[in-house]
């Protein structure tokens, strides 16, 4: 189990990214938009970097739903190696069984 501060940590991150999210893809827009004036587009990626750095999307830490253990991460299940093997052993994930040959 991986530590409760880390695991909030990154809750607080995913809150804050969602928070952002309208204003930071408004803001990065008007810095690509080569139809403004120079002036203006410095001053979006001025105010781009007076937002949070936790509010940037790629500070989100993938962890496991299960544990929070934030290596060996599955996206597509939102679980850890240790935990998917561990539930796929008991039955818990519907179609999954033991590899035997």
């Amino acid at each position: 189990m991986a530590k409760k501060s880390a695991v909030n940590r990154n809750e607080m991150v995913k809150k804050l990214v969602d928070k952002y999210a309208a204003k930071r893809a408004a803001l990065k827009a008007a810095a690509v938009d080569e139809s403004l004036p120079l002036e203006e587009r410095f001053e979006a990626r001025l105010a781009l970097a007076k937002l949070p750095r936790n509010s940037a999307p790629t500070r989100i830490r993938n962890r496991c739903e299960v544990t929070g253990r934030p290596r060996a991460f599955y996206r597509k299940l939102k679980m850890s190696r240790v935990s998917l093997r561990k539930l796929a052993n008991e039955g818990q994930i519907p179609g999954m069984t033991k590899a035997s040959w």
